[in-house]
């Protein structure tokens, strides 16, 4: 196996050969946090994409929306990003470098770095270097940096805009739209896949932390008091480890434990938070990420934003970065849909009618409006609408109406008390949001699926990638490039396209060559025409992990392959038959 040490160097080393990684704009000195995705890369990241889609759109049931990458500041002023989306940085006063003062406090030993005031950051990097330069910081100050890219719309520089930091926020400002689409009822839940942008104040962990990335995030929408799951059966009796507050505390291990005894102990607040922490965890594992080194830790008290009810991290362990959050699981409450509301005007509430209508005791204040719209002419309106929510005494009521405090005595209204029939009520739903780096899945999924050992006195490296990821599925080789044997391979070839397996024809080389080419780029199956197959018009299958090989006839071909990509069968099973 790999040596642990270099691990990175090696998986960006075939990142960068083989086409799934390059700097960006390379040619001109490319910038940090910029990346580009080659042939190889694009493929396997959209083959991750449409894994996520099988689960929340196929599975959950959610539909897919797509929202403008850039929105007006009035959009991230009610989201609160214009206001707290920042960083705090630092300025090395010796080479002049930006840097991430919590980042530079951590990689010190630092626990929780990002909790701390900035006052307590400054006193922390006061001994430590720069990482760039080495040298002391000293009395550097540490000051907070807004992470959004910032941007006018249209001529003029008259409207302002911001490239979005995350896509959540196009699926709340759609909320009025989405829950007619689901006919007024809940819970529902639209998922988005598209490009975020922050701007990263010293992105130095490749592809962990971009300042353009792709997020999968997923908004679902559920009655305030009512957050169990009515799917819950389906992951209750799955085993995650948590690692929960009170355990960090203690500084101990994660605990495993079903979904079902997490929630009835208290540790995940309801159903629909463990429900998607279980999804999240199957997901991870299926795009190849180690189960052993696959964690979720809950958001500590001082972390977690005011409003959430609790806040999980899908963490991953990097051989290079250590502990790297990968998805984020929130039970949001109604925060988001309040805040829009509230800048908006515009409703966030979903009408939910009752059983049967309910007849309750209402209090009425009834003006008299023969002395009240005299009496205060234009200010008649307003007071009758504070009125109507005012709280009254025996002689009267103060109100306040433009900052001008005004008492109305009780001889100006009646207050009624009057029985009325209430159909159902007005509901702000809760948001449980599941939020996926779609880049850092591929990351960890790269590295956990290098390997390498020794074939025939030479080092093998491959990528052990699941059948279903892998930018190429089926490699098709003939032995030789005559005899009929390459027409044959390339039927074969466009065959397996027409079945929608992603087959690539390779002709070039030796075919021991051909075989470590594919394996390295994590092609889990390569087909061989050889002159047995003009015999019999059998070919064979090679396996990329165990390099075992079975014959398979040809016409059997796409059926037995499907399977295999899709799980059905495993290779050893299939070499049994």
């Amino acid at each position: 196996m790999a040596e642990t040490s270099d691990i990175y160097e090696k998986v960006m080393d075939v990142a960068r050969r083989r086409g799934f990684v390059w700097p960006s704009s390379e040619i001109y000195g490319s910038v940090a946090g910029f990346i580009d995705y080659g042939p190889l890369g694009a493929m396997l990241k959209r083959n991750i994409e449409n894994l996520w889609r099988s689960f929340y759109v196929f599975q959950e049931g959610y539909y897919e929306i797509e929202c403008p990458t850039i929105g007006t500041e009035a959009i991230f002023v009610a989201s609160g990003h214009v206001k707290e989306f920042a960083d705090k940085m630092v300025q090395c006063p010796h080479c002049g470098e930006y840097l991430r003062a919590d980042h530079i406090a951590q990689e010190h030993g630092i626990e929780n770095a990002g909790t701390l005031s900035s006052e307590a950051l400054r006193a922390t990097l006061r001994d430590l270097p720069c990482p760039s330069c080495n040298e002391p910081l000293g009395e550097a100050d540490v000051f907070a940096f807004n992470l959004m890219f910032q941007t006018t719309i249209g001529p003029g520089s008259q409207r302002k805009g911001y490239l979005r930091p995350e896509t959540a926020q196009g699926i709340f400002t759609d909320f009025p739209r989405l829950l007619r689409f689901y006919r007024d009822k809940l819970p529902f839940g639209a998922v988005q896949i598209g490009k975020s942008y922050r701007n990263e104040i010293s992105p130095r962990q490749g592809m962990i932390r971009l300042r353009e990335f792709s997020q999968a995030e997923a908004e679902i929408f559920v009655h305030p008091e009512e957050k169990n799951h009515p799917s819950f059966h389906r992951y209750a009796d799955y085993t995650v480890p948590l690692l929960t507050m009170e355990r960090q505390a203690e500084n101990v291990e994660p605990v495993t434990m079903t979904m079902r005894a997490a929630v009835d102990m208290g540790l995940i607040a309801n159903e629909y938070v463990a429900y998607y922490i279980a999804l999240t965890h199957e997901i991870l594992t299926y795009i190849g990420v180690d189960p052993a080194k696959l964690r979720f830790r809950q958001h500590l008290t001082e972390e977690r934003a005011h409003y959430a009810a609790d806040c999980w991290d899908a963490e991953v362990y990097s051989e290079r970065f250590g502990w790297v959050e990968i998805v984020g699981i929130a039970d949001r409450t109604d925060y988001d849909l309040r805040s829009h509301a509230e800048h908006s005007g515009t409703s966030m509430t979903i009408f939910i009618p009752y059983g049967e209508p309910r007849v309750v005791k209402k209090r009425r204040i009834v003006p008299d409006m023969g002395v009240i719209g005299p009496r205060f002419r234009d200010k008649a309106k307003a007071i009758v609408e504070a009125l109507a929510v005012s709280e009254p005494g025996e002689d009267g009521v103060r109100i306040t109406i433009d900052g001008e405090e005004i008492f109305i005595s009780a001889d100006l209204y009646q207050v009624r008390e009057e029985e009325v029939e209430i159909r159902g009520e007005e509901v702000m739903p809760h948001v449980i949001e599941p939020s996926y780096g779609i880049d850092r899945m591929l990351y960890v999924a790269l590295e956990h699926s290098y390997a390498e050992d020794e074939v025939d006195g030479e080092t093998r490296r491959l990528l052990r990638l699941p059948p279903a990821v892998a930018p190429i599925q089926v490699a098709v080789f003939p032995l030789m490039n005559r005899d009929g044997l390459d027409t044959i391979a390339r039927k074969i070839t466009d065959t397996l396209l027409q079945h929608r397996i992603l087959a690539q024809y390779d002709d070039s080389g030796a075919i021991g060559r051909r075989y470590r080419r594919q394996d390295e780029i994590g092609t889990p199956f390569a087909v061989t025409v050889d002159h047995d197959t003009l015999e019999n018009n059998t070919v064979t299958i090679r396996d990329r992990d165990s390099m075992e090989q079975v014959r398979v006839p040809i016409e059997r071909l796409p059926g037995t392959l499907s399977a295999l990509i899709a799980g059905n069968v495993t290779f050893h099973e299939l070499s049994k038959v």
